[in-house]
């Protein structure tokens, strides 16, 4: 169980020191649409496509296992209702997701915490 608001879930997400902290792994974060992230210690890398503060976050990513031009769209949008009922941390972060494949062959995954 997590229990926090939409306030602190973004922070967590889009604040560098508070997304290594939660995750463990070193994060450098910009938080600028069209700024660069690099998170889990290198492992996820993307840019981020929209913020509307506390409301939504959206992120092109990829992982540095994938091949070069696979990328995913992740959108996070944190409510305290869903963020009440659970919260489990996996890469990436949600509890509904749908998931659709992009004309360029990437994963487009929409998630609501």
């Amino acid at each position: 169980m997590f229990d926090a608001s939409p306030h602190h879930v973004y922070e967590m997400l889009m604040d560098e020191k508070k997304h290594a902290r939660f995750t463990g792994g070193a994060a450098q974060i910009s938080r600028d649409v069209g700024g660069a992230f690099v998170t889990n210690s290198g492992y996820s890398t993307g840019t981020t496509r929209e913020l509307v503060q506390d409301t939504k976050i959206v992120q092109t990513w990829r992982a540095s296992d994938w091949p070069d031009d696979h990328y995913s769209t992740l959108t996070i949008t944190p409510s305290r209702s869903h963020i009440r009922r659970n919260f489990p941390w996996c890469r990436p972060v949600f509890l509904r997701t749908s998931t659709r494949r992009s004309a360029r062959g990437g994963t487009t995954i929409t998630g609501i915490l």
